[in-house]
């Protein structure tokens, strides 16, 4: 008999999703309300997802389910938790994109400026809200997918969701040697293909600029520029 409220991939799956999307809506109107614009904070080519928070939520409530009852586990286990996920992305992220999507230098108490003290106590407070409420919540609806539909949804989800990473970091490499060929002679391999052709008509500035705004590249000196200061 299967252990009731046990996590399965099922569950997993949808707390990425989810957690994704929720975590996109997050981002834009946080730009909005600090920066009053309304930019694109995806971090996929085609889907409406922000990954990061995905793969946070999902990671967290995998470790702390079995400190569910214990709230004061849950935020020390939580911050610990959160914080090495925040390690590990950010050097993922940088790998992807060629650039770090945060930098907490100017924050006492930080690790290579990618985690700090006062983050990984808003992880551990972060922890307490999902666990004891939001994941309830969700749970109640995951559960109510069940049986071969959850199955084929799943699925389906899961192949969008490969065919969306591959084609973001095809997308993202033919961005970044496209702008280092044009604006620092840095020489990429070029070829006036079919496949150029269809890269340029796909992934082209216009696109990839409004897409990922803040993406950047490292010039002939190796410092990080961002590319939308270059084009505009």
């Amino acid at each position: 008999m299967e252990e009731k409220n046990k996590i399965t991939f099922h569950h997993l799956f949808w707390y990425f999703i989810i957690f994704s999307i929720l975590g996109l809506l997050i981002e834009t109107l946080f730009c909005y309300i600090t920066m009053g614009i309304i930019e694109s904070r995806k971090g996929l080519m085609y889907g409406p997802f922000c990954p990061i928070y995905g793969i946070g939520a999902a990671c967290l409530i995998y470790v702390l389910d079995k400190y569910k009852e214990n709230n004061k586990k849950i935020f020390i286990y939580g911050a610990i938790a959160g914080s090495v996920i925040e390690y590990v992305l950010s050097f993922g992220l940088e790998a992807i994109y060629g650039s770090r999507f945060w930098d907490y230098e100017y924050k006492p108490f930080n690790l290579n400026g990618r985690i700090c003290l006062t983050f990984s106590i808003y992880w551990g407070i972060l922890s307490l809200l999902l666990m004891k409420g939001i994941r309830p919540k969700i749970d109640y609806y995951i559960d109510k997918l069940s049986g071969k539909k959850a199955f084929i949804i799943d699925t389906l989800l899961l192949i969008f969701f490969i065919f969306d990473v591959c084609m973001t970091v095809w997308a993202v490499n033919t961005y970044q040697d496209r702008i280092k060929a044009q604006y620092y002679n840095i020489e990429v391999q070029q070829e006036d293909n079919l496949k150029t052709k269809i890269e340029n008509k796909l992934f082209s500035n216009e696109i990839m600029l409004k897409t990922f705004p803040n993406l950047r590249i490292r010039d002939n000196e190796n410092n990080l520029v961002f590319i939308r200061d270059l084009i505009e």
